[in-house]
């Protein structure tokens, strides 16, 4: 009776354990296939090249200045070449020059290609004149807000997100979940991107709806949600075939989640053929790492030095360059330009990259003070956290690791398989 008893048990111990792994969410690479199969981005149009043969006749067609320039821009992000953003720039530098009426549009336009290029101090000159023009006040106040989170002025931010309070405006959702986000309260951030993308969704904005549908998707990784997230990268894909961004979404939960590099390989690849932005090569090597190829994940790095090697970039790779320098273990270079990157962006990531600059320098008393000063409580980046605990560890403060620890472990999927075996070990 006993053994019949324990039998029993085992039986629906194994039954449910078998429910648990059907629950586990897989992709389907017939889901997404026929997106990796798309055509590269043409770089012209038959609307560019009425708006250019415009330009040419009359230098001062402004209209056709800004328009040329938002392809200029549309080029950038569908090929990852700098040069058509330095393009834009120079569009939208000609219009504000010549602009008598609508320069404080062409002024946040530039003042947003200049975020583009992490010139962020430049950016905000440019949105206080367009706000000192009276006019698109709403879309003044938005930009502030939008260039005071990336310099880390949080305080100035809130009072300009308070400044545009509109629980119907897309533009205001987007920005309250950014900044929820900032404050580490990841459900509300999703709470008010799940009300923007409604809003999207019913305004038919093709624009607004690939938008909101990708931040959903990321803010539904970081919470867990693998599978709508999943879906709504597939859902950015059915709206545009060539969106890299979200074949890299993608590609994220196949490496992160199923731990399939070869997949999330292919992925990639199939991307890199057609967008040649930097980081997709750091994310190449990161995988190549983890399924131990190290003559790929050199490749990798390579691939990616040569292109931040344009001095086109500028300072867009600087967060990027320091994390490669210090694997590199070019470690004074990498202090450097940390220091440099505080300079341009005093945010708590750049104070962090700062410390863990001066950890790999040997300098473990000069970190801990930057994380006390600058990082602890200010940032709930998981990657920032990381480098702190490691930090923490360095100056023997064990009850911050260990609290670290306990936080991180539930962002492993955020941070990718790499960051594993070190968070554990905390």
């Amino acid at each position: 009776m006993e053994a019949t008893k324990y039998k029993l048990i085992f039986l629906m111990a194994m039954v449910l354990l078998s429910c648990q792994q059907e629950k586990v969410f897989k992709t389907d690479q017939n889901d997404y296939n026929h997106f990796l199969a798309s055509e590269p981005m043409k770089t012209t149009s038959k609307y560019y090249q009425l708006w250019d043969s415009k330009i040419k006749q009359d230098s001062l067609q402004i209209l056709s200045l800004g328009n040329v320039a938002g392809e200029y821009n549309r080029y950038f992000q569908g090929t990852g070449d700098i040069k058509y953003l330095k393009m834009a720039e120079q569009s939208l530098k000609k219009a504000v020059d010549v602009a008598a009426v609508g320069k404080a549009g062409y002024l946040r336009a530039l003042a947003r290609n200049y975020i583009s290029q992490h010139r962020f101090k430049e950016a905000l000159d440019l949105a206080t004149a367009a706000r000192a023009q009276g006019s698109g006040v709403n879309a003044s106040q938005s930009l502030l807000f939008d260039v005071h989170m990336e310099l880390g002025n949080y305080q100035e931010a809130h009072t300009y997100l308070d400044s545009i309070r509109n629980m119907s405006d897309f533009g205001y959702l987007i920005r309250l979940a950014k900044w929820n986000d900032h404050k580490g309260d990841l459900d509300t951030a999703i709470r008010f991107m799940e009300k923007a993308y409604e809003r999207a969704q019913t305004s038919k904005n093709k624009n607004l709806m690939l938008w909101s549908s990708t931040n959903l998707a990321d803010f539904y990784g970081h919470a867990g949600r693998i599978e709508d997230s999943y879906k709504l990268y597939l859902k950015a894909l059915e709206m545009d075939p060539q969106n890299a961004y979200a074949k890299k979404g993608i590609a994220w939960i196949v490496y992160s989640h199923e731990r399939d590099g070869k997949e999330a390989l292919r992925i990639m690849d199939s991307i890199i053929k057609k967008n040649q932005s930097p980081d997709y090569f750091l994310l190449k090597a990161e995988i190549a790492e983890f399924i131990g190829n190290e003559a790929l994940k050199l490749e990798a790095l390579d691939n990616y030095h040569k292109r931040v090697g344009d001095k086109g970039y500028g300072e867009m790779y600087n967060a990027h360059n320091i994390d490669f320098l210090i694997g590199m273990e070019v470690n004074g270079k990498a202090l450097k330009l940390a220091q440099r990157e505080v300079e341009n962006r005093p945010t708590p990531e750049s104070y962090g990259l700062l410390a863990y600059s001066y950890l790999k320098k040997g300098e473990k008393e000069k970190a801990l003070e930057l994380v006390e000063n600058f990082i602890w409580d200010k940032t709930f980046e998981p990657a920032i956290l990381t480098q702190a605990a490691e930090i923490y560890k360095e100056n023997g403060n064990l009850d911050k690791v260990k609290e670290l620890k306990q936080e991180l472990t539930g962002a492993i999927y955020e941070l990718g398989p790499l960051k594993e075996d070190q968070i554990l070990s905390l």
